[in-house]
């Protein structure tokens, strides 16, 4: 029964980090399994048994929720883009009780406030000023297998931060839409058995998911040596970083010309993300 709840969080994480504006790490955190995840991917070679237990149900979820559940959440955001995203704030909102308790056993002071209020804003800094940038014809070359590899390190280790869009950062480079697209037609030649195509994507994809590799190891044990080091200071910067998503994930949202009914709705979805949130962070 827990390998199939830690499937469902995996699921959430993986949706979340295909969304742009959603952070799959503000997921991990309101589901309470931030720390965990990242212990298991800085011990992995330490612990390599109990690391890869811990995290196969994770990783699975996250494979269903970005190859699969993506489109279904794609077509949610086209179609009723303010409910969506009520339910990704109703999951912050969530777990934010979980993360208030870590951060309570320090004492709150100014450094703590500045931390927080420093990260909150860059967020939402980066949510104004990022924009749309241009998109990249990915092709198979050295120079532009460098640069999608560097592209992965940048948006795993963003993936792993909590309250910022992995998905985001592609989108200012202008790597998001390409990358979706790929992804998309490597399973769609998979489906069709179609050899030449899926060796092709496959070159483009392959150092982007190195880079992605290496960055998720690279942010997590930054993120553990800074627990260990400065615990209080390193919790007020992901409580604001967490607590500005919500913010960010409205900007992004179309908000002109909602209805009565819309905000019932969208009420309604945000509660059922709290709940969400709730029962998976037990």
């Amino acid at each position: 029964m827990d390998f199939i709840k830690d499937i469902l969080k995996g699921v959430i994480i993986g949706v979340a980090n295909a969304i742009p504006g959603v952070s799959g790490g503000t997921m991990m955190v309101s589901m309470g399994i931030y720390d965990d995840i990242i212990f298991c991917i800085t011990h992995l070679f330490k612990q390599l048994k109990k690391s890869v237990m811990t995290l196969l149900p994770y990783f699975i979820g996250m494979v269903v929720g970005i190859v699969g559940l993506a489109f279904v959440i794609e077509w949610l955001y086209a179609n009723y883009p303010f409910q969506t995203s009520m339910v990704f704030i109703g999951l912050i909102f969530g777990g934010i009780p979980m993360l208030w308790k870590e951060l309570k056993s320090d004492m709150i002071r100014i450094p703590h406030i500045v931390i927080f209020l420093l990260f909150f804003a860059a967020v939402v800094a980066m949510q104004c000023f990022g924009g749309d940038g241009g998109e990249v014809a990915l092709t198979v070359g050295v120079v532009s297998l460098v640069k999608i590899f560097f592209v992965g390190v940048i948006a795993s280790a963003t993936m792993v931060i909590p309250g910022v869009s992995g998905s985001m950062m592609l989108q200012i480079m202008g790597y998001y839409k390409p990358i979706m697209s790929e992804i998309t037609g490597f399973v769609s030649a998979l489906k069709d058995g179609n050899w030449d195509t899926l060796l092709h994507i496959g070159a483009i994809l392959m150092p982007f998911g190195i880079g992605v590799v290496l960055g998720i190891f690279v942010i997590a044990k930054l993120i553990e040596f800074l627990l260990k080091k400065w615990k209080g200071l390193t919790y007020s910067a992901i409580l604001g970083l967490v607590i500005s998503s919500p913010v960010v994930i409205l900007m992004g949202t179309p908000l002109a010309g909602i209805g009565v009914i819309t905000v019932i709705t969208g009420v309604a979805t945000l509660l059922i993300g709290i709940l969400v949130a709730a029962q998976l962070g037990k």
